[in-house]
């Protein structure tokens, strides 16, 4: 493969995977920008760059190949082969390092446009899950109201994981240990509420969550026989009632 066409958010990382899939040095190669690409916020609006990567030949290095020759080695029963460590299949098959560089450059790329400067972002692996730990003095700024900004960005940053991959992984971003403490604090909301709603004898409804904080609370009370919750509603003003059991 001596040229490719390559896709990317931005032209230097377009450049930059088609030098590795082409296993070439940017001194080796004529690049030529077919699309600039255009920056969005929050991936809204943004138009992605393209570039055209030749390898270019140089005729003076071009020699003659000879087929080397061929050693013939005789193998018995008891000659032994290795099997491939676990390390070399990842490697053959790949382990996703694109998606996940390319996911946390898209992150920064976010941070930068929201003015924040002093992101750091450590990142866990753990099976098909990809956990980014998100660090900033302004870390308001990241989760936004009831968590919406940080959904929205773990949303954003699923899509281009998706389209780097080669195999299916799934993006989990927190910012500060938030969704621990999110999850606790719905816990102990819902014992509220589900106490209150025994006590008046009336339903209790909660303001509209995303589907990941109604399951929080339908778990955190799925033990209880005195009241029973569902939702109501659409996306995204989906909320969930609390009733008791009468």
């Amino acid at each position: 493969m001596n040229q490719i066409t390559q896709t990317a958010p931005t032209k230097e990382e377009a450049i930059t995977v088609a030098l590795q899939k082409l296993g070439v040095s940017k001194q080796e190669v004529t690049i030529t920008v077919l699309d600039e690409g255009k920056k969005g916020f929050l991936g809204f609006g943004a138009k992605p760059a393209v570039v055209q990567v030749t390898v270019r030949i140089n005729e003076e290095k071009v020699e003659e190949v000879h087929e080397p020759e061929v050693e013939t080695l005789e193998v018995n029963d008891e000659t032994e082969i290795s099997p491939s460590t676990s390390n070399e299949v990842d490697n053959l098959e790949g382990t996703n390092h694109l998606a996940i560089e390319e996911t946390i450059n898209y992150i920064n790329e976010i941070a930068k446009e929201m003015k924040i400067d002093d992101l750091e972002i450590n990142q866990t692996k753990e099976g098909k899950f990809v956990y980014l730990q998100l660090n900033s003095k302004k870390a308001a700024l990241l989760i936004g109201k009831r968590g919406q900004t940080l959904n929205a960005l773990e949303s954003l940053a699923q899509l281009v994981a998706n389209k780097f991959s080669n195999s299916f992984i799934i993006i989990k971003l927190d910012v500060g240990n938030y969704r621990e403490k999110r999850q606790e604090s719905l816990e102990q909301l819902a014992e509220r509420m589900a106490d209150k709603a025994v006590r008046t004898g009336n339903k209790v409804e909660f303001e509209p969550m995303t589907s990941f904080e109604r399951k929080i609370i339908h778990n955190a009370l799925s033990v209880r026989v005195d009241i029973e919750t569902y939702s109501v509603g659409t996306d995204p003003n989906r909320y969930l009632v609390i009733e008791p059991i009468k």
